[in-house]
């Protein structure tokens, strides 16, 4: 345990008790002297029981009914009352020749093709232009030692007469009128529409033998007076708490003292594992269970549980 180790270390280090708890008198125990080992143990809230008179009833009064009394008598009753109901005039009808038109008039777009036409068209093979050519017979010499002769001369444009096919009319559609078709049918229509008329059923009555109260129900009141019973009631006297109580630990118990626990522990049915004088988790598990059992604080092996189970410390 952390705080026995704590105050064993400090006992091995020269420290009395009473440095310790001069070092945290909240979280060590009061009044430790060295050897001594101490746990943290859960004290268990204490209960008192009490009996109490308690209403198990409460008082109250219960409604007896006497039967109301009736007689036979002959009457006359209305065993349906007069209604109405509507009734139905069919209809009346009539045939017709009548013009129907089977269908109806209509149009439909038929396609026109373009036109055509060959014409001649005059078009220019070569443009107009300036060449130069060589001058023959001068007519002016500039002087004696005048030589070639080049003119500049224009030469006339070069044309050809060619044939194509040119558009004279573009495709388009023509609107063509479709007649409407008619039929002469005959024809079953109404000459007066269906109605309604009211019609009244008379009222039905019947004699009839009947019960006619003589005298109503009536109600007594009957009192019942309450009952009582004794209950044993759970008081708190006081709370749970954690306190420190010695326990063993290697500082002050020897093996045989662990061996004489865990043989105490199984001859009271609580299995500690191997009697080995080593306080390992089985054993540690039957001290827990046995102090459940006792209704002992837990918290690890205590001072009580020797003494309950009669296991001299030393």
């Amino acid at each position: 345990m952390k705080t026995a180790w704590i105050i064993s270390s400090m006992a091995a280090l020269g420290m009395t008790a009473g440095a310790v708890q001069a070092q945290n008198a909240v979280d060590l125990p009061p009044n430790a002297k060295a050897g001594q080992c101490y746990a943290r143990v859960h004290v268990p809230a204490s209960y008192e029981t009490d009996q109490q008179k308690v209403v198990r009833r409460e008082a109250s009064t219960r409604i007896e009914t006497v039967a109301p009394v009736y007689e036979w008598v002959e009457q006359k009753v209305l065993v349906k009352e007069a209604t109405e109901k509507l009734e139905i005039v069919p209809a009346a009808y009539e045939w017709k020749q009548e013009e129907v038109t089977v269908k109806p008039a209509s149009f439909k777009l038929v396609p026109v093709p373009a036109k055509y036409e060959m014409v001649e068209e005059k078009i220019e093979v070569r443009p107009a232009r300036t060449e130069w050519k060589k001058g023959r017979g001068p007519v002016e010499k500039v002087n004696h030692s005048t030589g070639e002769i080049m003119c500049l001369v224009e030469v006339p444009a070069e044309y050809k007469t060619v044939k194509k096919r040119v558009l004279k009319s573009a495709a388009t559609t023509q609107r063509v009128e479709i007649p409407a078709v008619k039929k002469n049918v005959r024809k079953r229509v109404v000459k007066t529409p269906s109605s309604t008329k009211k019609v009244t059923i008379p009222a039905e009555y019947r004699t009839v033998r009947v019960q006619k109260l003589v005298q109503p129900a009536q109600e007594k009141k009957i009192e019942i007076p309450a009952e009582y019973e004794t209950v044993t009631k759970r008081r708190l006297v006081s709370d749970s708490k954690t306190e420190w109580r010695e326990v063993l630990c290697e500082t002050n118990i020897r093996p045989d003292t662990i061996q004489a626990l865990q043989r105490a522990l199984k001859n009271a049915g609580h299995d500690p594992g191997p009697i080995d004088g080593v306080v390992g988790r089985e054993t540690l598990e039957a001290v827990n269970t046995y102090q459940k059992a006792k209704g002992l604080p837990t918290g690890g092996l205590t001072i009580a549980v020797l003494n309950s189970l009669g296991v001299k410390i030393r």
